[in-house]
């Protein structure tokens, strides 16, 4: 009855969002709090809504600091020089691209990361005849890789919302995949200038360079010693996220306030900054609290395990080592027919309850079942919320 019940559920919520007929926000509550009612649970709605909900403080505080360092234009030196290091040769300026392009990445913001690429590259691509749909397919290659990675990203925040993961431990795992994927990006950069070397006019080549060696391609920035402070307190801020010197939260807090002390002096220009990016925080911030009223009562309600038990009852438990296998997967075609909160908060959590049933079974049984060994009863499967 459970499983039935969580699978209309999630169909429901699904359904409403994919339409359009609720956005993912109301869906997200209204769907699993009515399921609860009809499971008869309502009288514990309240204790399952506060377990599901965690703190959005760590998004406010991120999505605050990196939108003052591109106000204050910490990037601009970087962008110049990239395109002074690439001497007009297309291989350079489409490594350039990856590397301006996974560097404002780190914002977690797809418009402020569109917004700086694109002004910086898109007119010399166009100058040079090099394909722009290059721009775009490296700088959405990036976004993916470094803003849908990091625990401020969008679909990061969502991932740790739901499974109740531990953001500090989350992102410090996910450093060696994320250099990984960056340097695969890259590669696929210095490729695509390979092709376009051989379809430029060498005649405007040739000028280009001109244009850069005589510094007349760019307005240069000369950066001042704010400038320099904050790429040196973002420098550190990066080094501490990793050696884990204290909570992502408390970095990220003490880094904002610093940054706003010395770019910002005055009270009425700090608290317009505070207003400007609230139109970027707030709507993530509300749709994480809505998160966490969905996996708290589905979770709490016994629902998401009902389900993963009827996914599994599929699967041999001898194949529960490709779970991860199955889940990436699975996610491709999701991922793109879906929309992300849909997916996100639909069916991770489905995914995650199922990954971790085999590994209970096979704890309990201390390895896979065999002819030889008989298979004791499984111990009671840990909770898809736990941190890892």
């Amino acid at each position: 009855m459970l499983a039935v019940l969580g699978f209309a559920t999630l169909g429901s919520f699904m359904l409403l969002v994919m339409r359009k007929h609720l956005s993912a926000f109301t869906a997200i509550m209204l769907t699993p709090i009515a399921a609860a009612l009809i499971a008869g649970k309502g009288a514990k709605l309240g204790d399952m809504i506060m377990n599901g909900l965690d703190t959005v403080a760590l998004l406010l505080f991120a999505v605050l600091y990196f939108g003052l360092m591109m106000e204050v234009k910490l990037f601009e030196p970087v962008c110049q020089a990239i395109v002074r290091a690439s001497k007009g040769d297309p291989v350079r300026i489409t490594v350039g691209t990856a590397v301006l392009a996974l560097l404002v990445a780190l914002d977690g913001d797809g418009t402020t990361s569109y917004m700086i690429i694109c002004s910086t590259f898109l007119p010399i691509y166009r100058r040079l005849g090099m394909n722009p749909l290059i721009v775009a397919t490296i700088a959405a290659m990036s976004l993916g890789a470094i803003s849908g990675t990091t625990p401020w990203g969008g679909a990061a925040t969502r991932g740790i919302s739901v499974l109740h993961l531990n953001a500090t431990d989350y992102f410090v795992h996910m450093i060696g995949p994320m250099a990984l994927t960056s340097l695969a990006i890259i590669a696929v950069a210095y490729w695509l200038g390979l092709r376009e070397r051989h379809k430029i006019d060498p005649e405007a080549l040739a000028a280009y360079k001109l244009e850069i060696a005589s510094g007349e391609a760019f307005e240069p920035v000369k950066p001042d010693w704010r400038m320099w402070f904050n790429a040196a307190l973002t420098l550190l801020l990066m080094v501490l996220l990793i050696l884990e010197v204290a909570d992502l939260l408390v970095l990220f807090m003490v880094a904002f306030v610093i940054a706003l002390l010395v770019n910002i002096r005055s009270i009425g220009d700090q608290q317009d900054l505070i207003k400007r990016q609230a139109a970027n925080t707030v709507p993530v911030m509300i749709l994480v609290l809505a998160a966490g009223v969905f996996t708290g009562i589905m979770t709490d309600s016994g629902m998401i395990k009902a389900m993963a038990d009827a996914a599994l009852a599929v699967v041999p438990d001898s194949m529960g080592n490709l779970i991860p296998l199955f889940t990436a997967i699975l996610a491709l075609p999701l991922g793109f027919f879906m929309s992300n909160d849909g997916y996100w908060f639909g069916v991770v959590p489905v995914l995650a309850e199922s990954a971790a049933l085999p590994h209970s079974r096979l704890r309990s049984s201390g390895g896979p079942p065999s002819a030889s060994t008989p298979t004791r009863s499984p111990e009671p499967a840990p909770s898809a919320r736990s941190s890892t």
